[in-house]
């Protein structure tokens, strides 16, 4: 499903060139659920940034199911975005003045549906988070764990073959986390849905039945738990 090989990816600043990826090699399979680790200024989170399709490698090879992303113009490699891959972040990125409703269904909006289909599958995402009731209430009238689970439902809505969630219960309390991460443990064991996650909590990757561990700009291990 995602395979990079040799990865590069610079920066520069002023005079310098900073090297956030230093020939990165790694296959994620379909179906699988990879912890990604490493202290802040490992790579972890550029190389999320470029399996999402929302940057580029300086060189080397990006492939998502298949398709090498290089070869692909901005406008397909936004269609691809959208159609395959689901995003959740720490911050939640939630409308403020928006219910939990339409935050869900504005992926939507990129795409040809119809808007009576639109608002059944934005109920039907919010159901399988365990949010139904909660449809019509606002951000600010929602707890840190249900903004989250607004925030999953949105990745879901376009019935996406990988989920990238990056640092995603870093704003939760223990207890919220582990639910958290239990509904990413369902979608991944009940729906096939290949998660890549970015944390730095050992209890977090712990869920994960892999754990890829960054380290300026390269993997130093990649360890199965055989879940």
């Amino acid at each position: 499903m995602i395979e990079a090989r040799e990865l590069v990816k610079e920066y520069v600043i002023g005079d310098t060139t900073l090297r956030a990826l230093d020939g990165v090699n790694v296959s994620i399979g379909r179906g699988e659920f990879a912890a990604i680790m490493g202290p802040s200024g490992s790579g972890k989170s550029t190389f999320m940034n470029i399996i999402g399709c929302l940057d580029r490698p300086t060189s080397g090879s990006y492939i998502l199911d298949g398709t090498p992303v290089e070869t692909l113009s901005r406008d397909t490699l936004a269609g691809m975005r959208n159609r395959m891959l689901g995003f959740v972040f720490q911050g939640f990125n939630l409308l403020p003045r928006t219910t939990a409703l339409e935050n869900v269904e504005l992926p939507l909006y990129y795409s040809s549906g119809q808007e009576v289909e639109m608002e059944e599958k934005a109920y039907a995402a919010l159901k399988s988070v365990g949010l139904a009731g909660r449809e019509r209430h606002f951000s600010n009238q929602l707890s840190g764990g249900q903004q989250q689970r607004v925030a999953i439902a949105r990745a879901l809505i376009n019935d996406p073959s990988v989920i990238l969630a990056d640092e995603p219960t870093g704003n939760l309390d223990s207890r919220t986390s582990v639910e958290i991460m239990e509904i990413f443990t369902k979608l991944n064991v009940e729906k096939g849905i290949t998660i890549v996650l970015v944390t730095h909590e050992p209890d977090i990757a712990n869920f994960a039945a892999r754990r890829i561990h960054f380290k300026d700009g390269r993997i130093i291990s990649d360890e199965r738990t055989g879940k």
